[in-house]
């Protein structure tokens, strides 16, 4: 709530079920979390693929049942979307379904290109046509033009090419593939449902349609799934796995199973090693909700300060509203949070959340708070300074916007109006995380500024 990142996609798919398309509804459903901005569902028949898109959230885009009607078929596959790489617009939304000289062909893509804008000159120069301004659909075209026989040697040496992130689901008239890049930035997990196969961007989607997690698809494995079951390939140059931090975080649902570890359990162990490395005397410690829970109860755990629900949250607020001009201060933070005095009045508070970007929001929520008759106000943050943007599919401000890119922890302690500031150490944050994905280093590039992948100056946020 101090600012948040914008979640960035979520991919789902599934194949041989006779309720395809309905279940990629509910799996969408399931990570509605990771992008609120437009949906989509393409279904394969066997013989064609159909599709349904639209702007807004996945009940408002297929709230009714004559949707599914045009959605016929065993295979399908399906993705929410926030728009890391190209505008509000119905033509980016996805999946993009495609015709080319080898059939039909729809992906579904969670992550980011870096190389992106580099590639799309190159094919326009070349001939192509682009159809929307989304980087996925570089590959689409790299894809189109590769000239192997088979689908998923076409779809290696198309991504081949590709820098950056990708979780992908494709799908044919008679195939699903899926594919996570080297580097395993997004997460992509592998289920099962009675004989059906089942990708999703994380397992509380699997959970929701009662499919079995099997396992994590590994950082560069393809999954292919036909008529005659499922093949893992590994086409790619192996790498040590960079799996994104901040999927702990912040996006991933705190009862989704990602890079080996329970993220609720990681979460709260944030809050535990934020307590070791920033105690203070304090009478209650409350969360920022919903994604600060976690860490906040962590935090109260090995503090040994009681918990409480000194905020809570408008769950029904839409991503517009009339705000009035002047007649309700901070009237955006206010829609959103709303303080019970009964907890707070004459209490030294702890606030736990998991970043401050601009630090804007902070110091709204933080006059609130004292509004609410806190005597003290202490802020503890279960990530470090965020002072770099990412590029692997997190739409994060430049990096002149983010506040701790040029202030000290005291400085935006200042500002943000606290009695005191403390964030997680990097070394805090990266031992209670323990990954357990083998050979692995986490990206915190948005903590140090270090980018496992490099990307053209081009394309680099100022």
């Amino acid at each position: 709530m101090f600012d948040k990142f914008n979640d960035e996609c979520g991919v789902f798919g599934i194949f041989d079920h006779p309720e395809a398309a309905n279940l990629t509804y509910l799996g969408l459903y399931a990570l509605q979390h990771r992008g609120q901005e437009s949906c989509g569902i393409v279904a394969s028949d066997g013989v064609k693929l159909n599709r349904h898109r639209g702007i807004g959230l996945v009940a408002d885009v297929f709230k009714n049942d004559s949707v599914f009607e045009k959605l016929p078929g065993r295979n399908a596959i399906g993705h929410v979307r926030y728009s890391t790489a190209g505008g509000t617009d119905i033509k980016n939304c996805q999946p993009i379904l495609v015709d080319y000289h080898r059939g039909s062909i729809a992906v579904a893509h969670n992550g980011n290109l870096v190389n992106a804008p580099e590639l799309r000159s190159d094919l326009e120069k070349r001939g192509s046509i682009f159809s929307t301004i989304a980087d996925t659909e570089v590959i689409i075209h790299l894809l189109a033009r590769a000239e192997c026989e088979t689908l998923p040697d076409r779809i290696t040496e198309a991504l081949k090419e590709v820098m950056g992130a990708y979780s992908l689901a494709f799908l044919t008239e008679t195939r699903m593939v899926a594919v996570r890049d080297p580097n395993g930035f997004r997460p992509l997990v592998l289920g099962s449902l009675d004989g059906a196969y089942v990708v999703a961007s994380e397992s509380c989607a699997l959970d929701l349609i009662e499919a079995e997690f099997v396992r994590e698809i590994e950082p560069g494995e393809m999954i292919v799934v036909d008529k005659d079951g499922l093949k893992s390939y590994h086409p790619f140059e192996k790498r040590t796995a960079t799996p994104c931090i901040f999927e702990h975080v912040y996006f991933a649902r705190p009862d989704s199973t990602i890079f080996g570890r329970q993220v609720y359990q990681v979460r709260k162990e944030f809050g535990r090693q934020l307590a070791r490395e920033h105690a203070v005397d304090a009478d209650i410690v409350i969360p920022i909700p919903d994604s600060g829970v976690p860490s906040a109860l962590g935090y109260a755990e090995e503090s040994g300060i009681p918990f409480e629900l000194g905020l809570i949250r408008n769950h029904y607020v839409g991503r517009t509203f009339i705000e009035p001009q002047q007649s309700i201060r901070h009237f955006g933070v206010k829609i959103k949070l709303n303080p019970i005095r009964e907890v707070i009045a004459g209490k030294k508070v702890v606030v736990i959340d998991d970043s401050i970007v601009r630090g804007t929001t902070a110091r709204k929520i933080i006059k609130m708070i004292r509004n609410a008759g806190a005597s003290e106000v202490h802020v503890r943050i279960s990530s470090p300074p965020t002072s770099y943007p990412c590029y692997y599919g997190i739409d994060t401000p430049t990096r002149n916007e983010l506040i701790a890119s040029s202030h000290t922890i005291e400085e935006i302690n200042r500002y943000v109006t606290s009695d005191t500031l403390g964030y997680i150490s990097r070394e805090g944050l990266l031992k209670s995380t323990k990954c357990s994905m083998g050979e692995t280093t986490f990206c915190d590039a948005c903590f140090s500024g270090q980018y496992p992948v490099k990307f053209p100056r081009l394309n680099c946020k100022k």
